[in-house]
């Protein structure tokens, strides 16, 4: 059975932490299909660009007869407050308009982004998430998450992510958004094409990030030796910038890029290992070796406050390898799920 897509609306106002309100908020999300019965409920949180169905983006490891099976668990991703796959974001329309939001929408952090998981949960009729997992900015949810809720989370993989956004991150967030800025039409806000050019370039940028120099030199080595001027690299970029741009717009990014900026779980509970204290979860840590963002000596003081071992998941191919190291992955997840 693969997941099947539902829609949430919230009546009334929700009011996000930095100020501000949305009326009418609401939240796609996706589920195993089938009533839930007795099948153990796993939640999954996703990255920045992605959607609500994990089926699509983790095709290797989640669906029908998968390792997370979607017939054998009740699998639930519920997309971002502030993205453009049907939950309300900055290109939904603005009821007191009657026009897109833009650069009206009120900025959201992930802890309001938390807090729109659990409306969800609620309307579910879930009491219990049996496992709760996430990486990137999908790890900081199910880190917020984990300290707003702890009675709600028995299980939980935090990877490739952090408690706290650091300097290097938040720079890489801010560049991105400096490009996106550059270009004249993002401010004009005319139409969802606004900024489209400045948020093709903002992704050439944020791919740097999320991959490594060994990872592009395996992959985008020019094909010969006596190459002037190298031109695979350059193609990539650009195309990885044009495939974006087909899917989403650029206040979207705009505005999830700072919601990645506003994670700090510390913030207002005492500091990070306080606020990490109030998780009641069995957890686990995974790093990737080669990751840029979140590399394995900032992850391992939050493991070591969370007094759970580093795992560690060896990759050519940096923050990426959440994506692409399907059998180091598994070999994690699979004695986790066992235990469920």
């Amino acid at each position: 059975m693969q997941m099947v897509e539902h829609l949430y609306k919230y009546e009334g106002k929700f009011y996000p932490e930095a100020g501000g309100a949305i009326d009418g908020l609401t939240l796609t999300y996706h589920t195993s299909s089938g009533e839930r019965g007795d099948r153990k409920v796993i939640w999954i949180c996703h990255a920045l660009t992605a959607n609500s169905d994990p089926g699509d983006w983790w095709s290797t490891l989640v669906g029908p007869g998968k390792l997370i099976d979607t017939d054998k668990y009740y699998v639930v991703c519920v997309n971002m407050i502030g993205s453009c796959y049907g939950s309300t974001g900055p290109s939904s329309i603005n009821p007191a308009t009657g026009k897109p939001y833009f650069l009206d929408f009120p900025k959201v952090t992930v802890r309001d982004i938390a807090r729109g998981l659990d409306m969800v949960r609620s309307a579910l009729g879930i009491e219990k998430i049996d496992l709760i997992l996430g990486s990137s900015i999908g790890g900081f949810q199910a880190i917020e998450y984990s300290v707003m809720y702890p009675e709600r989370v028995a299980n939980a993989v935090f990877m490739a992510t952090a408690a706290r956004v650091s300097p290097w991150l938040t720079a890489f967030e801010e560049s991105q958004r400096m490009a996106v800025e550059a270009d004249p039409t993002f401010f004009e806000a005319k139409d969802l094409e606004g900024g489209i050019t400045g948020m093709k370039c903002a992704r050439s940028i944020a791919l740097l990030s999320y991959r490594t120099g060994k990872g592009y030199d395996k992959t985008q080595a020019e094909p010969g030796p006596d190459a002037i001027f190298p031109s695979r690299a350059c193609s990539y970029q650009r195309y990885q910038g044009e495939k974006l741009a087909r899917r989403f717009d650029a206040y979207t990014y705009w505005y999830l890029s700072h919601s990645v900026d506003s994670e700090n779980v510390g913030r207002g509970r005492g500091g990070v290992e306080a606020a990490l204290g109030r998780i009641t979860a069995k957890t686990h840590v995974v790093a990737i070796d080669s990751d840029l963002i979140f590399p394995p000596e900032d992850m391992a003081p939050m493991a070591k406050a969370l007094g759970v071992p580093l795992m560690m998941i060896s990759s050519e191919f940096g923050h990426d390898g959440f994506l692409l190291e399907t059998e180091q992955i598994s070999t994690i997840l699979h004695p986790i799920l066992n235990e469920l």
